[in-house]
């Protein structure tokens, strides 16, 4: 596979890359440029964090789980290449120095290319910025003053021309197609490839399961399947649309959906994950799909030129099953506009990017005192993400009061036979998701429920 990226301003060619190898391991083995580190090696430390520059901007991705056809037609910036050629340090670098920001130095090079990364953008929100990245020895504050130093510095004109001049993208193969009609028949020909979007739960399958991955479709190239629709009626998402991007649309309209976003993966994570991804995946605990069904969303599936939509709470059948055949692919969901009604709650043990052990999402519609329509999801509390229909059914119909709510609680029950794992017990999920549904009527009653404010 021939792909072709700019490497700290240096034009790269590499006529036989190899599909599953690493941007990380690639540059410290390849290249010995060794300033970016390996931590986790799943996305998590941010030790390995690396600037990632398209025709749409900068982004800080990990490249722990970045496979080079990933990077065709882009350019990468690593630590090595953040000062000038003569030198002359980023105002970033230099800030670290001057507020002691590093001590051992190992997490130091990812937190300099989350920093660089937001400088360029523009980015204020130091918090958010870094949350993935992982400090053990100096502690953030030093790190944050660093970072709030540098905002009103201009950006170093060699990290501002990044991305004015990028490499046309190499003639990668069948397996790199350009558009979701070249995906739809290479994946019939070829149905038993991987397809990989982000990479963020693939990497993984390299990184940590050892897999063997081939053959392997990479959708980078797929511009049509990140386009982003939004009418008077409806919310359409390719397939291809990374959680950030997904976040901008979903929070105006929904700002609890929008707010899980953030907490459910650092930006790293959120500028590779991809919605299609993330459906597509089945995972029992995966905190999207919940929030889209208590939406009412539909998912968009294409085999060749054969297409067809089904509620995307008919996609999960069992855990580790899906309702998608051999060569179909997620091409995009889609949701009705409507009333924000919509609360999203994730409990974990972190706050920020951690697995959820419960995560609850809550649609009611009330007229006149009466609830109109229930619908309610749940991920962590089966195989698959699952509908509360006897909770729903215990509310539909009745009138919106603290007892309404009461018997419903006792409900989920018959909804859900969790397990009991290193995250949370069956019982702790039982007792989680009941009352979830007493802060949803408390919430949409007016009051004050975040877990975030203790009143005395």
């Amino acid at each position: 596979m021939t792909i072709t990226f700019h490497l700290n301003g240096e034009e790269v060619t590499l006529p036989d890359a190899e599909p599953t190898v690493t941007l990380l391991d690639w540059l410290r083995e390849e290249r010995h440029l060794t300033g970016t580190k390996e931590g986790c090696n799943e996305g998590d430390c941010g030790a390995c964090t690396v600037m990632v520059t398209d025709p749409n901007g900068s982004k800080s991705l990990n490249s722990c789980i970045l496979f080079l056809p990933q990077l065709n037609g882009k350019s990468v910036r690593t630590v090595e290449g953040v000062a000038s050629d003569t030198g002359e340090l980023h105002p970033v670098q230099q800030e670290m120095i001057t507020h002691h920001g590093s001590q051992c130095g190992f997490c130091t090079p990812g937190f300099v290319m989350s920093m660089v990364t937001a400088h360029k953008n523009g980015a204020t929100d130091h918090d958010d910025q870094l949350a993935g990245n992982l400090c053990r020895c100096t502690g953030y504050a030093p790190i944050i003053r660093a970072a709030e130093a540098v905002e009103e510095q201009p950006v170093p004109v060699w990290i501002k021309k990044e991305g004015t001049e990028l490499p046309a993208p190499a003639n990668a193969g069948e397996f790199s197609p350009r558009s979701s009609d070249e995906l739809a028949k290479v994946y019939a020909d070829n149905p038993d490839a991987v397809l990989v979007a982000g990479a963020t739960d693939v990497g993984l399958w390299v990184t940590k399961g050892m897999r063997q991955l081939d053959p392997v479709i990479f959708l980078e190239g797929c511009a049509d399947l990140k386009q982003i629709e939004v009418t008077d009626t409806r919310v359409r998402l390719g397939a291809m649309v990374d959680m950030n991007a997904m976040r901008e649309v979903i929070e105006p309209l929904h700002p609890s959906y929008g707010e899980m976003i953030r907490r459910y993966a650092s930006m790293p994570v959120r500028n590779a994950a991809t919605v299609g991804g993330n459906i597509a995946n089945g995972s029992p605990i995966g905190d999207n799909p919940p929030a889209l069904i208590a939406l009412g969303a539909t998912l968009h599936l294409r085999k060749g030129d054969s297409r067809r939509d089904i509620a995307l709470e008919d996609f999960f059948i069992e855990y580790g099953k899906q309702d998608r055949a051999a060569g179909e692919f997620v091409e995009a969901v889609s949701f009705p506009r409507q009333a924000d009604t919509l609360r999203v709650y994730k409990i974990s043990k972190r706050f920020d990017q951690d697995i959820s052990a419960v995560l609850g999402a809550f649609n009611v519609t009330v007229d006149n005192g009466t609830v109109a329509s229930a619908r309610i999801a749940f991920g962590g509390m089966a195989g698959t993400p699952h509908r509360a229909t006897h909770v729903e059914n215990a509310l539909i119909g009745q009138p919106w009061t603290e007892e309404t709510v009461t018997k419903a609680m006792a409900e989920f029950g018959k909804d859900y036979t969790p397990m009991t794992d290193m995250r949370a017990s069956a019982d702790y999920r039982l007792d989680s998701a009941s009352n979830l549904l007493a802060r949803y009527f408390a919430e949409m009653n007016g009051e004050t429920t975040s877990v975030l404010e203790v009143a005395i």
